[in-house]
This record gives C-alpha cells, structure tokens and sequence, in this order.
C-alpha cells in the first residue's frame, strides 16, 4: 500500500482528502506545517508528498526546497497544491523540485489521478539494463547514473527523460510527443512542464559537461546527440 503524506493547516481539507485517499487505497499521514512535516519524515517514508503552498511559518514552497536539497528526501515526489493558478506561479512551484502541480479547486478524482500518475514515473519499470552515449552511462539495474565512473543525482522524473532520451538518440522530439511518451496518460500535464524538467536535467548534467548532449531544436523541440 502506497502513503501518501498531506501536509495542509486546515484540518477540513486534510479530512477530505484523507478521506478521498483511503478510499483509493492509500495510506495517509498528515501534518499541518512545515516543521511537523519534517518531523514526521525523520520517522516515516512516504512514498509522495501532497504539499500546500500556503502554510503558517515556513511555506510549502520553502519546504519542497529543502526537501529536494537533502540527501534522504532528494528523490521523494512531491506535488504542490495551491489556489494561486496563474502560470507563472506553477512554473515556480515546477522549478523547486516539485513534481506536479494542482490548482486549487481539483476533484478527488483528479488529485487520485495525478498522484498516481506521479507514482508510476517515480517508479519506472525500465527495459533496457544498460545504455551508454558519450561518456554518460544508464544502469537501470541499479538505478544510477555515471559519467567515467562518477555518479549524477538525477531525480526521477529526470531520469525517465534521459532514459527516453538516450533510447531514441540523435532524433528530435516536439514537448508533446514528449508528454506522451515520458507522462505517458497524465493528461493533465502542460507543455511547459516539458521545459522545466529539461532544464532541471541539464542543470543535473552540467557538472560532468553532459549537458551539451541535450540539445534545443528551434522550432520543434529537443534532442538527445552526443553529434554536433
């Protein structure tokens, strides 16, 4: 069974989603600041975190950042929910290390949506053991990334990115079909959401030089090369 940790300060909100998430098998813990949360992770390891934006103290915002900064939560997914909808907001929200984003008011229905959808890119089921383009290595057998041996922390939905990267080389790909082949039935994602996680990939990348095999293609998309 899946948990799920809900971190919101109003206890009304929590109790329907609670609610929405042990109907759909989930197993719920809650928290309702920054600070219980991260008390909660010192004992507990969910498999995601549903985190709202506004919270007292420290922001949601704040805490997906350190969450993502630390070595034992790093790969933990997190979904940022929040009732500031407007684009740059969820490309802010993107660019902490979150996941996803859920504007507030969302159904049950699509919050158990997302949250599943978030689970299984979390946790690929990869077909190819090893692959390997210019010096940057793939062993999915262990879940790890090297460039001469030395390792790269990649987050997960990094790393089923590079992994269809480094699958389909040398062929360029628009954000779409990027979306469907990478997000696959989350139909929920946006475009822009291609961009952010690119950018985050290469971020990942810079400290080995892989980063320029991550290529732009004006007007269609990106590309995956270790060609000029």
């Amino acid at each position: 069974m899946a948990s799920v940790l809900v971190v919101d300060d109003e206890p009304d909100i929590r109790a329907v989603i609670r609610f929405s998430l042990e109907e759909a098998g989930f197993r719920v813990l809650e928290a309702g600041h920054a600070d219980e949360a991260r008390k909660l992770l010192a004992s507990e390891s969910p498999d995601l975190i549903l985190l709202d934006w506004m919270l007292p103290g420290r922001s949601g915002l704040e805490l997906a950042q350190q969450l993502k900064q630390s070595g034992k939560t790093r790969h933990l997914p997190i979904i940022m929910v929040s009732a500031r909808g407007e684009e740059e907001d969820r490309v802010r929200g993107l660019d902490t290390g979150a996941d996803d984003y859920i504007a507030k008011p969302f159904s049950p229905r699509e919050m158990v949506a997302r949250i599943n959808a978030v689970l299984r890119r979390a946790k690929p089921g990869e077909l190819t053991d090893e692959i390997e383009i210019g010096g940057l290595r793939m062993d999915n057998i262990s879940h790890r990334v090297t460039a001469d041996g030395r390792r790269i922390e990649i987050a997960p939905t990094e790393y089923r990115l590079l992994h269809f990267f480094m699958t389909h080389a040398d062929r360029a790909f628009s954000r779409s079909q990027l979306l469907d082949q990478v997000w696959g039935d989350q139909v929920y994602v946006e475009e822009r959401t291609v961009d952010v996680h690119v950018r985050r990939l290469r971020k990942a990348l810079e400290s080995t030089g892989h980063d320029r095999l991550l290529q732009t293609v004006r007007g269609v998309g990106y590309r995956f090369s270790d060609k000029e």
